[in-house]
């Protein structure tokens, strides 16, 4: 069996969410070693992150597809389906992936919203590194269909595989079905995963604990930093240690640890090509 070369992605999730998210990416990618991002596009500083991201022509941002406790690109009342009167969508997965699964007039709804964003991004001009959900909701089957489906017509190459070590045994099988959908569609993706697990707690510890023990082949740790202020970025995040994040990502120790490691550091067309 082939196995790839050792290579890591440092990805910052939510670029977009918040202006202290953007300036946490901005510093970890030119102090530190975040070499990527990925943006959501219809989230309330998603231009400032635009803007930053082309100061940075090294830094390579992805779609952050978010289908569930987001922002929609799409007006509300296209989409009446999906979101509220705000144009939200709600955080409710199990009912929503029903709905995706069994009603196909909420599939349309959902198709548009799925193009709406990637087309969004196209309208950036940015180079389109690679492309991952909202809360890993590409592992239902139906919305991994749409976004292979739609995201050939933009030049979508790689996804993120949420594979991390120790993944729950009920899981295994959709992420099986994922692999398998990637490789058949041609799509390039990671072999695995550090910081679902840790989400919001990829401090500097879990950071070098982490690079102890990569296994082989390309793996890609996400976190998401943003710099400190004095309320959660979402209800969600409200135990997120977001700055704590941050330095672990400008830290001259996990710096050291890479290079120890021999990691190719890159995002995921340096990494995988394309």
């Amino acid at each position: 069996m082939d196995v790839r070369p050792r290579a890591l992605i440092v990805t910052a999730d939510d670029f977009g969410l918040h202006p202290r998210v953007n300036m946490a990416v901005e510093r970890a990618h030119r102090g530190g070693v975040l070499t990527a991002a990925s943006l959501m596009i219809g989230a309330p500083a998603a231009s400032d992150a635009v803007a930053r991201a082309r100061t940075m022509p090294q830094l390579r941002v992805g779609l952050h597809l978010v289908l569930a406790d987001g922002d929609a690109v799409t007006p509300s009342h296209d989409i009446a389906a999906l979101v509220d009167a705000h144009g939200r969508f709600g955080d409710n997965m199990v009912r929503d992936g029903v709905r995706f699964f069994f009603l196909p007039q909420v599939r349309k709804q959902l198709a548009y919203e799925i193009r709406a964003q990637f087309d969004a991004f196209a309208r950036t001009g940015l180079a389109l590194d690679h492309v991952n959900t909202h809360k890993h909701f590409h592992l239902h089957p139906t919305v991994l269909a749409l976004i292979l489906d739609i995201g050939r017509e933009y030049g979508m190459k790689a996804m993120r595989l949420p594979f991390e070590a120790g993944a729950p045994f009920w899981l295994r099988p959709w992420l099986a079905h994922v692999r398998a959908s990637l490789k058949r569609a041609g799509i390039a993706h990671n072999d695995y995963v550090v910081g679902i697990a840790g989400s919001g707690r990829m401090d500097e510890a879990a950071w070098l604990a982490a690079l102890a023990g990569l296994p082989p082949g390309v793996g890609e740790i996400y976190c998401h930093p943003a710099v400190a202020g004095d309320r959660a970025l979402s209800d969600g995040m409200r135990e997120y240690r977001h700055d704590d994040e941050l330095r672990a990502l400008m830290s001259a120790k996990v710096a050291n640890a890479i290079r120890a490691a021999g990691l190719r550091l890159g995002g995921f067309t340096d990494v995988l090509g394309g």
